[in-house]
């Protein structure tokens, strides 16, 4: 269980900093307008979700393969 809650934090922390980074205007101009026009977006509705969870897998590889380094070193 402690393993999903890890998991979680990050998956919801690189969340937070990819809409930041890439909507940082839109979120400290109009928040809940920006929320809001998720449904018309071009890219759709889970879109942040998505790019979400390619950049989490992206990271939990790359945390995979660092792993499987060190322990060729060690």
């Amino acid at each position: 269980m402690k393993g999903v809650k890890k998991e979680s934090a990050i998956f919801i922390l690189l969340f937070l900093f990819l809409s930041l980074a890439m909507h940082f205007g839109a979120w400290m101009n109009y928040p809940l307008l920006h929320i809001e026009s998720l449904p018309k977006s071009q890219l759709g509705i889970w879109h942040p979700f998505y790019i979400t969870l390619l950049v989490y897998l992206f990271v939990l590889f790359l945390r995979f393969l660092l792993k499987v380094v060190k322990k060729l070193f060690t």
